[in-house]
């Protein structure tokens, strides 16, 4: 069989990355174990991309998580190397250690071995952090759909995760009903014609 990876729709989207992240002087750096490296080559595949693109992290094992990325152990141990936890500290430590705008990192289980109770072929932690403090995790198991496959669709993800926390924040807008209670209730204003006095019938 041949690659089964889309390459058509993953390089539009690096691209779209890239051109984003340009028009921003946004900066990358990426945090793989299970996709090796593919979404540093997607990006990297495309002309021009260094101005965007400072560096990889190919951390397949427990101890390359921690030394180049700086894991903790406790946590590999608690949650193992395929969990939310490890991904989000593979993410905070490519962004720290390579100085960069946005940082992603994937750590699953593309197949044919390694599942283990709780934890089936085609499941992949992705995170994204942001130099501004946001950081987004996401959970995906794409079941046993064959190891290039697991691996082409992390990388799609892992690149519209960049996407959506590279564009611009838009303020979020006060709710009408919120704005309703917190205006002042007007004054009740006079009457404009005062009322008139009875006057009492003539007697006869």
């Amino acid at each position: 069989m041949g690659s089964e990876r889309p390459i058509g729709s993953t390089s539009a989207l690096a691209r779209s990355l890239l051109d984003l992240c340009r028009s921003r002087k946004l900066t990358i750096a990426t945090a793989e174990s299970c996709t090796g490296g593919l979404v540093a080559a997607a990006l990297t595949d495309i002309p021009g991309s260094s101005d965007v693109i400072d560096r990889g992290f190919i951390t397949y094992s427990n101890d390359a998580k921690r030394e180049m990325l700086g894991v903790n152990a406790s946590t590999l141990q608690a949650f193992g190397a395929v969990s939310k936890e490890t991904a989000i500290q593979m993410a905070v430590g490519a962004l720290e250690r390579a100085d960069v705008d946005l940082a992603v990192s994937i750590t699953g289980i593309a197949g044919p071995g390694g599942a283990t109770p709780g934890k089936p072929v085609g499941l992949v932690h992705f995170a994204v952090a942001a130099r501004d403090g946001r950081i987004v995790s996401r959970e995906q198991r794409f079941g046993a759909i064959g190891r290039s496959a697991v691996r082409a669709r992390s990388v799609v993800e892992a690149l519209r995760m960049l996407m959506e926390l590279a564009r611009p924040q838009t303020a979020a807008k006060p709710k009408r009903a919120a704005a309703t209670r917190l205006r002042p209730r007007a004054a009740r204003s006079p009457r404009l014609h005062p009322a008139k006095k009875r006057t009492p019938p003539p007697r006869g």
